[in-house]
């Protein structure tokens, strides 16, 4: 922790925009497989089901970084667990334009994965090290966007790349790209103002996650988390596809819908978080309505005829998204401070595996059931698990 004069520094605005930059960067790359799904499935006659194993394979990784990142972070600094492993990833991005089969694609995929999983831990220890209490809200506030905002730029920009040129170059140009995010990472980003910190008593990390394991709470929230994981990345990884075998649209058209879907997130996240601090409702009560019309919208979309698509994409992007700001408010509140980087780090690897398994579940279902609507009934399942989860938590303020 810092002092408030320390944090009065413009130059916490510029690490600011780096982590939001490298957010974005994140969430982008692993957007990509989903635009290329239908090419790659062809160009390496590969099933649904290897083509969803592609995405695992990413989440794998991911999901193993994310649950060191917060330790590799706290070791290194976060600054350079964040340049490090993005220019690994520009390397691996760069690679994947070139793989030639299964075993090369999936060996890419993990490696991916590994590359992008710190940076959740390490941006929120920047954050915390650069911005004092007073303003995290906003700088939080801030790097939740990238997400929602990933799936806009993925999907207006990749289907046109990849209808100019090919799903090949659309890797090599995003290699490049990460790189430049890289260089800058090297470039701009600090671990903190040149202030002594204040030490702060916390438990050993094994005994913090015995406890949080032990805790019903803690574990119903995790389970909640994975659905709502479930739900939104299994419709950002598989929709397009689906879209596309489904519909028979066009890569560009099944990307414009996706890209809509985004918009409607992108608007509604920030306000319905910030309505959860004002409105005198238990926070968890607001993730189960959302959770409730998030399963209901998969089921409509499911539903729809071709040109409904366009309008039903921003309301179900709302209900998909929304909960997330939320979710990481019940967290800290249930966590306190003495343990929350711990909890956060083990909670968002658990959330994630959501998105490990549900690429496969969906893709085995599709190729077997050749349904647009049994494969978004599979997704709607997990906001409908988790919409239970999260009633029956007891919400507290932390100590």
């Amino acid at each position: 922790m810092i002092g408030e004069g320390s944090t009065r520094l413009p130059y916490r605005w510029a690490i600011l925009a780096i982590a939001f930059l490298v957010l974005l960067t994140s969430f982008s790359i692993r957007l990509a497989l989903s635009n290329v799904t239908p090419l790659l499935r062809d160009d390496l006659a590969l099933s649904a089901t290897a083509v969803g194993a592609f995405v695992t394979a990413f989440y794998i990784g991911y999901v193993i970084a994310n649950a060191v990142g917060g330790v590799v972070a706290d070791r290194i600094g976060a600054s350079r667990a964040i340049a490090f492993p993005m220019a690994a990833l520009a390397m691996f991005t760069f690679l994947f334009g070139a793989v030639d089969g299964a075993f090369s694609g999936l060996t890419v995929q993990v490696a991916m994965g590994l590359s992008a999983g710190v940076y959740f831990s390490a941006t929120t220890k920047l954050v915390g090290a650069w911005f004092p209490v007073s303003e995290r809200g906003r700088a939080f506030g801030i790097i939740s966007m990238p997400s929602s905002l990933a799936v806009i730029f993925a999907n207006s920009i990749y289907p046109l790349i990849i209808e100019a040129w090919s799903w090949q170059t659309l890797y090599r140009i995003l290699g490049g790209y990460v790189a430049v995010v890289a260089l800058l990472c090297f470039l701009v980003l600090r671990d903190g103002p040149a202030a002594k910190p204040v030490v702060v008593k916390r438990p050993p990390a094994v005994q913090a996650m015995r406890e949080m394991l032990k805790d019903r709470n803690f574990l119903l929230l995790a389970i909640g988390g994975f659905g709502g994981a479930w739900g939104t990345w299994g419709f950002a990884f598989w929709a397009n596809a689906l879209m596309v075998d489904g519909h028979g649209l066009s890569v560009v058209e099944a990307g414009r819908i996706t890209a809509i879907f985004g918009v409607g997130a992108l608007i509604a996240k920030p306000l319905y978080g910030f309505a959860s601090d004002l409105l005198p409702v238990p926070r968890k009560y607001m993730v189960v309505a959302s959770y409730v019309t998030f399963a209901i919208m998969l089921m409509v979309f499911g539903l729809l005829d071709t040109r409904w698509l366009y309008v039903a994409a921003p309301f179900l992007g709302v209900t998909a998204f929304v909960y997330s700001p939320i979710m990481s408010a019940i967290l800290t509140e249930m966590i306190g401070q003495r343990a929350v980087g711990t909890a956060a780090g083990l909670m968002n690897a658990f959330w994630q595996t959501g998105a490990v398994i549900v690429p496969i579940v969906v893709g085995a279902c599709f190729q077997v059931t050749h349904s647009f609507m049994a494969a978004f009934a599979v997704l709607a399942l997990g906001p409908a698990i988790g919409c239970v989860c999260m009633a029956a938590i007891r919400e507290r303020q932390a100590d």
